[in-house]
This record gives structure tokens, C-alpha cells and sequence, in this order.
């Protein structure tokens, strides 16, 4: 994998993947920035939260069950030190399907969280706590 992150001006950069998708990081005014995009913590955040997303639905699809929608609702918390890392990420999973089966949402939540996603696990292999949880509407 590959990327490379491009500066801007101030503290705006671009960052492109080795796939040719880009991204704006920015940072807000009192730090020189123009708000312009994304902070890169809310970006490592959003990954998180795509990585595991990813999971749960390819592992509720192959079990092929009738999932309409997953939204992944992410909270962190940071030390208050320099670097101010994450402490503590929290991902609330609203899964929606016809005829989901709570033990099925529950079961590709928690592979996920133990054996899929790389981005958490390797958060909370240096010291994030992560946890999980998830609700099932059925539509």
C-alpha cells in the first residue's frame, strides 16, 4: 500500500492513495488552517469506523441476510498531553434489514472488533480502548 500526503500551504495538505482517491486535511483557524477539510485524527477515526463497517456487512451478506442499511456511529476521546492520542473509541453499529436476526449482527460485530478489522485491532494493540455495540431496526 501506498500514499502520499502533499502540502498545500499553512496547514492544508492533500493526500492521495496508492488507488488514486485524494482527501483535503486541514486545520481550523487558531492553528493557521482554513477549515477547509478534514483534521487528520478525524480522518484515522473515519477509518476505523469504514474498516469495521466494511466488515459487518460483507460477513451479514454472506451469511445472506437482508441488510438494507448500516450506519456506524463513532465517539473517541483523547489524551490531554502531546501527542494527543486516542484513548477511546467507541463504535455504535444501527444496523437495518428485514428479518435480521439480533445474534447474526451481534456475531459479525464481534469478529469484526476480534478478528477482521485491521484498524482497530491495531489501535487497541497500542493502547486504545475500543469498544462495540450495536442496535437492529427492522424496516
Amino acid at each position: 500500500m501506498q500514499a502520499t500526503v502533499k502540502w498545500v500551504d499553512g496547514v492544508m495538505f492533500v493526500g492521495e492513495s496508492g488507488s488514486g482517491h485524494t482527501v483535503v486535511m486541514d486545520g481550523p483557524t487558531d492553528h493557521g488552517g482554513r477549515n477547509m477539510g478534514l483534521r487528520p485524527m478525524e480522518l484515522l477515526l473515519l477509518g476505523v469506523g469504514g474498516c469495521s463497517s466494511f466488515d459487518v456487512i460483507q460477513i451479514l451478506e454472506k451469511g445472506r441476510h437482508q441488510v438494507k442499511g448500516c450506519v456506524a456511529e463513532l465517539t473517541a476521546e483523547r489524551v490531554d498531553a502531546v501527542p494527543s492520542v486516542f484513548s477511546k473509541i467507541h463504535l455504535h453499529f444501527v444496523v437495518t434489514g428485514h428479518d435480521l436476526k439480533v445474534a447474526a449482527v451481534e456475531r459479525a460485530v464481534k469478529l469484526s472488533a476480534e478478528k477482521y478489522c485491521s484498524a482497530s485491532i491495531m489501535l487497541g494493540k497500542a493502547g486504545v480502548e475500543i469498544t462495540h455495540d450495536f442496535e437492529v431496526i427492522e424496516v
